[in-house]
């Protein structure tokens, strides 16, 4: 440990601040765009397309469950590319990942339909989601370790809350191109082949991440460790009999925040054009904007948790997502397109609060030599308790009980876990990385 001590990070050269937020942001831009535009084709049309022998609401289940899937296969990534972040180094992995990701995104853009190849269709779709599961499982907490260990240690949570950009960008590079794609084209042709070219399209977000990630040097402090000889053998073997209680803590600070986003993203889609049978373009606008408007204000949550602490702006933001549950509904149910715009944008920033302290918060919990496979266990493993099948739960309470007061309950509960996380949890923000 003393020969960590005579190295500084400040004594490693710098990456640029833009090409570190670039290549941190990149992976789960990728990610979210693809989660987004699977989502919304879900709610859309895959119903048709690859579940079309049973009825729509139904349908729409069936599509989402295998979008879970994607969050099932993650905690493998977690455990695979985990340890493999821990002992061969953060920028190899993301580079893997990346690759592993953009291949399996485009691929789903030339799947059969179930018209053309009957079971085969959805059991390819749900192979290649599980694949891509595994390559996020290694992504999320790879791309927040370049920032945190690369950048200066007093603004940890605004450098790691660039990573959290990322799925607003997703979301909205994703809701902006299908929104592009059904002004353009005829609901046939959509349906024809239109929804395959966002799948398609997303080789060119790869292409622009490997680019960028070349450019970034491993990290200072993962470098200190190696050149010691102090990785660990075994970093989630680690993490699980010396680390657990730390491991709780994360994975249950992400789910509230999760089941939220699935809430205003996800269901939002699926209740004003299923339920309050507007426009697909309502809802596709109250996403856009209210999307826009989070990538906003995550940057500007992660530097007041800088300056207030983690847990101060994270548990605020978690008090305002339980309020806004229910108001959530009363704003959608009047179907006035505007009062919509409002329930997803203050939903939105809302969770902005939540989200952006929280890369920071999770990768602080852990010690260097298994931050990585850590910060991926936390985040795969509450992945599956909240985003994986939050969707799949708000749709099929709301189908079970015939109204919103089950699926704003659901999304309390979610988010009262979290909250009992971080009173929980010890504050980071202004200690030092643990060496």
């Amino acid at each position: 440990m003393n020969t960590l001590a005579q190295h500084s990070p400040l004594d490693h050269p710098q990456p640029r601040r833009g090409r570190l937020a670039a290549a941190s942001m990149v992976g789960t831009s990728l990610e979210w765009y693809d989660f987004t535009v699977y989502n919304t084709l879900a709610a859309l049309v895959f119903n048709r397309l690859f579940f079309p022998s049973v009825d729509p609401l139904a349908g729409t289940i069936l599509a989402l469950s295998t979008y879970a899937v994607g969050y099932v296969s993650r905690p493998l990534g977690g455990f695979v590319f985990g340890n493999l972040g821990d002992r061969i180094g953060r920028r190899a992995v993301l580079m893997l990942t990346l690759l592993l990701m953009g291949v399996t995104t485009a691929l789903m853009g030339v799947l059969p339909t179930y018209a053309s190849a009957g079971i085969a269709s959805p059991l390819l779709l749900v192979a290649l989601r599980f694949v891509q599961g595994i390559a996020l499982g290694g992504e999320w907490a790879g791309a927040v370790l370049l920032s945190v260990e690369h950048g200066d240690q007093k603004r940890r949570g605004f450098n790691a809350s660039w990573t959290q950009v990322g799925p607003s960008l997703g979301t909205l590079l994703g809701t902006g191109f299908i929104a592009l794609i059904t002004l353009a084209l005829s609901s046939d042709d959509f349906l024809a082949w239109g929804w395959r070219v966002p799948f398609i399209a997303s080789v060119l977000l790869v292409g622009f991440g490997l680019w960028v990630r070349r450019g970034v040097e491993e990290t200072p402090q993962f470098e200190q460790l190696s050149q010691a000889h102090a990785t660990a053998k075994v970093p989630v073997a680690e993490v699980l009999t010396q680390h657990w209680r730390r491991l709780l803590v994360a994975g249950g600070s992400r789910i509230g925040s999760d089941v939220l986003y699935a809430l205003l993203v996800v269901f939002t889609l699926t209740y004003v054009t299923t339920v309050l049978h507007l426009s697909r373009t309502t809802a596709l606008t109250a996403v856009l904007i209210g999307t826009a408007c989070n990538a906003a204000t995550v940057p500007l949550f992660g530097a007041l948790s800088d300056r207030f602490g983690r847990r101060p702006v994270y548990l605020a933001g978690t008090l305002a997502a339980i309020v806004w549950a229910f108001t959530f509904f009363v704003l959608l149910d009047s179907a006035q397109p505007l009062l919509i715009v409002l329930a997803v944008v203050v939903g939105l920033v809302i969770h902005a609060a939540m989200y952006g302290p929280q890369a920071a918060f999770v990768t602080e919990q852990f010690p260097t030599r298994v931050r990585y496979a850590g910060s991926s266990l936390a985040y795969t493993l509450a992945g599956i308790l909240g985003g994986g099948f939050a969707p799949l739960i708000i749709v099929s309470l709301y189908k079970y009980w015939g109204n919103t007061v089950a699926v704003s309950l659901y999304v309390s509960i979610a988010l009262v876990v979290t909250g009992i996380s971080l009173i929980v949890a010890r504050e980071t923000a202004r200690r030092p990385l643990e060496g």
